[in-house]
């Protein structure tokens, strides 16, 4: 019983159009606006035949007065849905017009059969065929042309045939009792017609319906996918394909205008020194930190990606001569401390950028000329702002040559060592001397050390450089008495691979040298830029038995806190404070680090020592040692075994006595 009932409930709100998915009323819409307008005017012909063929049996205001307020009538929704055929319906209005429109059949239904009975009465048994013949296809017509609005069709063919039954089952004969059943029978044939073709549209509707949503969603997967893959997973900001991409397309926007913009590459500064004092996590806090800056900052025009590790990448579409400000606010924004958890972390950030058109006209070229600007403010001012020009280029086509010509020197040929004294002080003895590098290229010429110790690491040959004048100034050390010291740069490169590191101990061990002899000078920086694997390979060659020093002291950021971690054994004081050994402030420097090395027991170089003045201040400090062209130039072996073979001196300057016993921290040099 209760299932009756919801089915019954069930059929009330479906003939009252209650049920009504919307894309389904807006595609029934769509169907009646083509299938109506043709209906009208098939009701209007099929009216006006019947009135025609009863023009002289019926009377006129049956035929002609009753007939035409209802052709009026018929013709007004015929003009109405012709105009609405090109309006945008929502899917209430839709409820609304389709709930109308079967309203409204049943009284354009209702008011054509009354007036066909009406004329019933009039004609013969011809004429009163051709009244069922109009009501027949009447009835067809309004079926097959409501079929998308079934509760309006089923209402028509109520209102049409149930009249026709009744008349002609009260006529008690058979014929009309055939008639009947025969009008009954078709009747059903043709619901079941319209419900099937009604069900397979609405199937057909759901379908699309289905197939749109599902496209909609692939759409929106597409898109959350390509946003994804465009988006960095640590700190949300775009990421390195997107960044490519986006200087791509804007270059394709701006082929034929050749509007200027701007690449830039930010690169932080000391981030690697955060990983490795507090962890990787506290870094990825640090680059989330650094981000949400970066999110925070009001620049019109710019947009800023995350390039991988410390790099992030700009895109600056607004003005060429405000890009260097806008650059600069950007990294002095990033320099200010940072609140991680209960630390305050400070950094830096350095920048390149790079021009379009002119540093270059791809997308290559431009990354390329802005990394070049990056590495040259990282290599001379930390923390500024470099953009690519044309003397860059020119430092880039010299530098090409200088590399160009560095793949196919033989070092062995084209290269010399030179040996640079280390004085002993008060004595002023030769305890050792430092290996200085020398390139004279037969296609350019002399080559500044500074130049291609630079471009040979910036090009993956200082490894194999290293290595190879190494083995030379051991070869020449190995020559000298045994109290003599060599002491040799490495560069970042060298200390932080262990293969360099051990071929470095192999020629000292087939050279049958003391390694004790040697001492391996580094720099803060070189440590910094990757310290976990510089601290492995330092402490094998400490095991071994060589000596490490830490070159330019006082240039870096946090010398004192590498003189504790790392197994240091001599500093060197860079030449920039002797220049100056009468500010108070460089003096003040030397003294406090000459003092420090005392306290620590280790042993301390002032370098760049080249007049009386300076070496008799440093005497009054009581240096221990000292190492400048004041003594002697960096000189070629030959011209310090001649001076050997001569005189037992160099440059005037005597060697430490080979049984001459000297504190701990001098037998360091």
């Amino acid at each position: 019983m209760q299932t009756i009932v919801e089915k019954s409930r069930y059929f009330i709100r479906w003939f009252l159009i209650d049920t009504l998915e919307p894309e389904i009323a807006l595609a029934k819409c769509k169907e009646l606006n083509s299938q109506i307008p043709p209906l009208y005017l098939l009701i209007i012909l099929n009216a006006v035949a019947a009135a025609y063929t009863y023009r002289d049996l019926a009377p006129a205001y049956l035929t002609i007065g009753t007939l035409t307020p209802i052709l009026a009538f018929t013709a007004l929704r015929l003009t109405s849905w012709v105009r609405s055929r090109h309006i945008e319906l929502t899917p209430q209005q839709a409820i609304r017009k389709l709930r109308q429109t079967a309203v409204l059949a049943g009284v354009v239904a209702a008011l054509y059969v009354s007036w066909s009975f009406a004329l019933k009465s009039y004609g013969g048994i011809t004429e009163q065929s051709h009244v069922a013949i109009v009501i027949t296809t009447t009835v067809f017509g309004c079926v097959f042309c409501l079929m998308h609005l079934p509760q309006a069709a089923i209402l028509v063919m109520l209102i049409v045939t149930a009249p026709y039954l009744v008349f002609f089952l009260s006529k008690n004969q058979e014929v009309y009792a055939a008639i009947a059943l025969n009008l009954f029978l078709v009747s059903l044939v043709i619901l079941k017609v319209l419900f099937n073709s009604y069900n397979a549209f609405v199937n057909l509707i759901k379908s699309r319906t289905e197939l749109a949503t599902k496209h909609q969603e692939t759409e929106r997967l597409n898109s959350e996918n390509e946003r994804l893959s465009h988006t960095d997973f640590l700190t949300d900001l775009p990421n390195r394909r997107y960044f490519f991409k986006k200087i791509d397309k804007h270059l394709e926007a701006v082929k034929d205008s050749r509007e200027p913009f701007t690449v830039g590459v930010i690169d932080l500064d000391h981030f690697k020194q955060v990983n490795d004092t507090y962890g990787h996590k506290t870094g990825d806090q640090l680059l989330v930190a650094v981000a949400s800056r970066i999110q925070n900052l009001d620049l019109p025009d710019l947009e800023i990606c995350r390039l991988g590790g410390d790099e992030f990448g700009l895109l600056f579409l607004g003005a060429p001569n405000t890009a260097a400000s806008v650059a600069q606010t950007i990294c002095d924004r990033l320099q200010r401390p940072y609140q991680i958890g209960e630390m305050s972390i400070t950094i830096g950030a350095s920048c390149g950028l790079a021009k379009f058109p002119e540093a270059g006209e791809t997308t290559h070229e431009l990354f390329d000329r802005s990394d070049y600007a990056l590495y040259n403010s990282k290599t001379t001012v930390r923390g500024s702002v470099t953009v690519y020009s044309a003397d860059h280029e020119a430092k880039i086509r010299s530098d090409r040559a200088i590399e160009s010509a560095l793949q196919r020197a033989d070092v062995y040929v084209q290269f010399q060592v030179h040996l640079q004294p280390i004085v002993a002080l008060p004595d002023r003895t030769i305890t050792g001397f430092e290996a200085l590098a020398r390139w004279t290229s037969p296609e350019l010429g002399q080559i500044s050390p500074d130049v291609f110790i630079q471009v040979a690491e910036r090009t993956g040959q200082i490894q194999r450089l290293t290595v190879q004048l190494f083995a030379m100034a051991v070869d020449q050390i190995s020559a000298l008495p045994d109290n003599l010291r060599l002491s040799f740069n490495l560069s970042a490169h060298d200390i932080s691979s262990p293969e360099t590191v051990g071929r470095l101990l192999k020629i000292i061990k087939n050279h049958h040298i003391d390694p004790a002899r040697i001492t391996f000078e580094i720099t803060e920086t070189s440590v910094i830029d990757s310290y976990e694997a510089a601290e492995t390979c330092l402490n094998k060659l400490r095991d071994a038995g060589c000596r490490l020093a830490l070159d330019d002291f006082g240039t870096g950021y946090s010398s004192l806190g590498y003189l504790h971690k790392l197994p240091i054994d001599c500093v060197k004081i860079d030449r920039s404070f002797i220049a100056n050994l009468d500010d108070p402030i460089s003096g003040g420097v030397v003294t406090s680090v000459l003092n420090l090395c005392r306290t620590m027991q280790i042993a301390c170089v002032v370098e760049g020592v080249e007049n009386l003045s300076q070496l008799d201040a440093l005497e009054e400090l009581h240096c221990p040692f000292v190492q400048g062209y004041l003594f002697c130039p960096p000189m070629p072996f030959d011209e310090i075994s001649e001076s050997l073979a001569s005189s037992e001196a160099i440059a005037g300057l005597p060697l430490a006595p080979k049984n001459e016993t000297k504190h701990h921290h001098q037998a360091a040099i």
